[in-house]
């Protein structure tokens, strides 16, 4: 149990909250997970998503590059060998990941214990035809490495990533490959997908809400569920006045249905919330210029708290599947960071030719891989 709680630990959820804006049309995202053997767990997945919405997947158990969409198979009458050649670049990928894992425990002075090797990298297009790229490393749940597109320059976000920095910034034709396919490879293969996809991607469900205070809780819950797309605006008023302190907005949550959900959580004081009149204001594409606005029961109302542990249970379940099918990504370090300053490569390590972390190969070839040329990855 304290394994499974280790990996539950690292694993957290940033997937539906860190690169989408309001304004983004449409995403590509890619996630590979490596984790430590010795748990009953993939020791490495790979999750592709268009729009939030998961579309393949391969994991170390099934050895297998599989649909998870209807109209992704779409793309058998034009590429009748995509999934077979998936597959054998993944299995190509999945033995590099076993290096940098040796490599990273070496790193960090690691024997034993459960610890993952994530990446994360896609593309996002909006509406005016603006494009945006990102490609990050992550390690037992902490920032490691990322890619400044501006610059063209590694950030190390960590001291042992030094090593990977320095080696990976003296290699130009590495990076100037990395920024074609994140701003122009993986947004041709981002529209492909939208074409096959269109009809899912681009509908409009109107979330179904509900508010409602936890008895003998200052917390006021604002739930917002079965919404598509997956952009959506909770915020807070009192007494028609936007209220901005002491709000916990929560990230965007899978429902099963392919939908999504949402909460945001107010603290307020029993003698507050008596004396003034709070409102839930939701804000989504499928309410075009309306909003949704939902009025704070005083007291709380009689199934606040059964609502509110139902909730609690739903959003427990999604972890669990989120995880069981590889969405799995490090929190996101917003505030007052700091790039570890650059220092001479003088560290030694068990870094090999096939390393990610040397090459930074997403496959079985260096720079940008053919996989990821051929089918947006």
């Amino acid at each position: 149990m304290a394994r499974c709680s280790a990996v539950m630990k690292a694993l957290i959820f940033l997937t539906f909250s860190l690169h989408l804006s309001s304004a983004v049309t449409h995403s590509l995202q890619y996630a590979f997970t490596a984790v430590t053997p010795g748990i009953n767990f993939p020791e490495f997945i790979v999750v592709g998503q268009v729009d939030g919405q998961q579309f393949d997947y391969y994991d170390s158990k099934m050895r297998k590059m599989i649909p998870k969409t209807e109209w992704i198979q779409k793309i058998n009458a034009d590429d009748p060998d995509y999934w077979n050649r998936g597959t054998q670049i993944q299995q190509g990928t999945q033995e590099t990941y076993k290096v940098d894992m040796d490599t990273l425990l070496h790193r960090f002075n690691q024997t034993a214990g459960v610890h993952t090797w994530q990446r994360m990298y896609g593309c996002e297009l909006d509406d005016d035809g603006t494009t945006r790229g990102y490609s990050q490393f992550g390690y037992d749940g902490e920032d490691f490495i990322s890619l400044d597109l501006k610059s063209l320059t590694w950030i190390a976000r960590t001291r042992q990533a030094l090593t990977t920095k320095n080696k990976w910034d003296k290699d130009p034709d590495m990076t100037v490959s990395r920024k074609n396919y994140l701003e122009n490879i993986c947004i041709e293969w981002l529209q492909k997908y939208v074409g096959y996809g269109r009809e899912t991607l681009e509908r409009k469900v109107p979330p179904t809400a509900s508010v409602f205070q936890k008895h003998s809780s200052p917390e006021l819950v604002c739930h917002a569920t079965g919404f598509f797309p997956k952009t959506v605006m909770i915020t807070w008023q009192k007494d028609k006045e936007d209220v901005h302190e002491d709000v916990e907005l929560r990230e965007t949550l899978p429902n099963q249905d392919g939908s999504f959900q949402k909460r945001s959580i107010l603290t307020v004081s029993a003698e507050d919330l008596q004396k003034h009149t709070y409102t839930c204001v939701i804000q989504h594409s499928s309410l075009g210029e309306e909003k949704m606005v939902l009025e704070v029961p005083k007291g709380g109302g009689s199934g606040g708290a059964l609502i509110g542990i139902i909730v609690g249970v739903v959003a427990v379940l999604l972890v669990l599947v989120a995880v069981v099918g590889g969405i799995m990504f490090w929190k996101k370090k917003n505030s007052g960071f700091k790039p570890v300053p650059p220092k001479p490569d003088s560290e030694k390590d068990s870094l090999t030719s096939t390393s990610s972390l040397e090459s930074d190969s997403s496959s079985n070839n260096s720079s940008v891989s053919q996989g990821e040329r051929r089918r947006g990855r």
